[in-house]
């Protein structure tokens, strides 16, 4: 007889940042289990489904406690799944959605929701003796993906003067996922080094990259290549480059304007970079020839969030002057939501997708943006969040739906760490099957059938 769900617990955890998070286990009635732990971000989209906190508890964890989003999972959620067949990941999300009845999750947590989502598929894998990404993604789940490194920190992830949220590398050259993590370890010792030796400060950010209080953004992409040329790597060639701006941290509010600002009109949303030059404003073309200087100068490959969440008009000129020789990733634009990558995908704005479980808050909606944005030759980048834990489900969805990409922070902190060996383990159990995308770099069909050159 199929494995039934017999029973839903929950607890209150805490994330890297040392604030509470959920955590919640499946039990079958065929002994099987599967256990999964929700990340929360730092910069977040305001279109992204809802955390369910404690805002009204204020003695206790500051009012970020999540025992409203746990108590949700006990009975609630509990109750409603019980006897569920946890292979039918779509049917058991569908309930959990209907259950909620809010478009953005608010009433039983996003937190809440997506736990149980992903518990439940661990514990459906644990039921089919499977690992996850196969449970996943069949036999076709063999591509290891170019992890994304996060080895500056800036914005939103430390307290430093980088407005840009994450420089990172990306080592294409490598032949196999492991060599691709050894290079980036490479690179990491080497900047550390150099930081050192320009009496730069060695601590780390959110993400385990390094903070150091660097003059200008510039600077800190300057350094980096100097530290792939000095763990003896080409810059350009095997390495290269990638900027997560976090521009939506950036965004100004235009009513605030002052009629002398003097700056021009039209030109889609207004900046303020808070950090380096907080008394300036600038418009979205601003920011876009910034983008165009800075990849003319230097192997960059990839720009994440370089407008604001709303700022489609900007998007669409970055995407005209940028898209066809980088990768423009939407991250806080499009939120893992399918209604929001269709508009994009539609007006031809970006050519690739950041995809957080916690954005979208259930692993069926997940599945349906990377597909969507799969069948529409965008990239796909699975992301972890600056608050992450231990749970490893994002290497396993990478590998399922052959993502070819991977953000999951620097070098450093264990929860940033985990993922990047629990792809190793990975790699090895896929043996001679396991292909690395790095090998395949930079060819992607656009949706006209040409291939870009980024």
């Amino acid at each position: 007889m199929p494995a039934k769900i017999r029973s839903i617990t929950a607890r209150e955890i805490l994330d890297s940042r040392g604030q509470p998070t959920v955590e919640a286990e499946v039990l079958l009635t065929d002994g099987s289990c599967g256990c999964a732990a929700v990340p929360s971000g730092a910069s977040t989209g305001t279109h992204e489904a809802l955390e369910l906190r404690d805002a009204d508890n204020r003695r206790r964890y500051h009012g970020k406690g999540v025992l409203k989003a746990v108590a949700n999972i006990k009975t609630t959620i509990a109750r409603a799944l019980k006897g569920a067949d946890p292979c039918d990941q779509g049917a058991v999300d569908e309930a959990l959605t209907r259950l909620d009845g809010t478009p953005n999750k608010s009433r039983l947590g996003a937190n809440a929701i997506l736990a149980v989502s992903l518990a439940c598929a661990k514990a459906a894998a644990a039921s089919r003796r499977q690992p996850l990404y196969r449970s996943l993604g069949g036999t076709k789940a063999v591509t290891l993906p170019i992890p994304l490194m996060n080895i500056v920190n800036g914005g939103a992830h430390a307290d430093n003067t980088l407005d840009v949220q994450e420089f990172m590398i990306m080592p294409i050259g490598a032949k196999t996922f492991a060599e691709a993590l050894r290079m980036g370890a490479e690179v990491f010792a080497a900047l550390k080094k150099l930081l050192t030796s320009h009496h730069q400060t060695t601590s780390v950010g959110d993400e385990g990259g390094f903070a150091p209080n660097l003059k200008e953004n510039e600077e800190a992409i300057r350094l980096v290549v100097q530290a792939i040329e000095q763990a003896g790597y080409q810059p350009g060639k095997q390495v290269m480059l990638a900027l997560d701006c976090a521009a939506n941290e950036w965004t100004h509010d235009p009513s605030t304007l002052p009629a002398s600002s003097g700056t021009r009109s039209g030109l889609g949303n207004r900046y303020r970079l808070f950090k380096s030059a907080p008394d300036q404003l600038l418009a979205s073309s601003d920011l876009i020839a910034q983008y165009e200087r800075w990849s003319a100068r230097y192997p960059i490959v990839s720009i994440e969030d370089g407008l604001g969440e709303d700022d489609w008009t900007g998007w669409k000129r970055l995407t005209d002057a940028l898209g066809k020789r980088l990768q423009l990733v939407g991250d806080d634009l499009f939120v893992t939501n399918v209604t929001r990558l269709e508009r994009g995908i539609r007006e031809g704005i970006t050519n690739a997708i950041l995809i957080k479980v916690n954005q979208i808050g259930s692993l069926t909606e997940t599945l349906d943006a990377i597909h969507m944005a799969q069948r529409a030759h965008y990239g796909t980048i699975i992301s972890h969040r600056s608050g992450e834990t231990e749970d490893v489900t994002i290497a396993h969805l990478a590998v399922a739906t052959n993502a070819g990409q991977i953000k999951t922070g620097s070098l450093s902190r264990s929860e940033r760490v985990a993922k990047y060996n629990e792809l190793l383990r990975i790699e090895e159990q896929l043996g001679r099957r396991a292909v690395y995308a790095g090998r395949s770099w930079p060819l992607r069909k656009s949706q006209s059938g040409t291939q870009n050159t980024f």
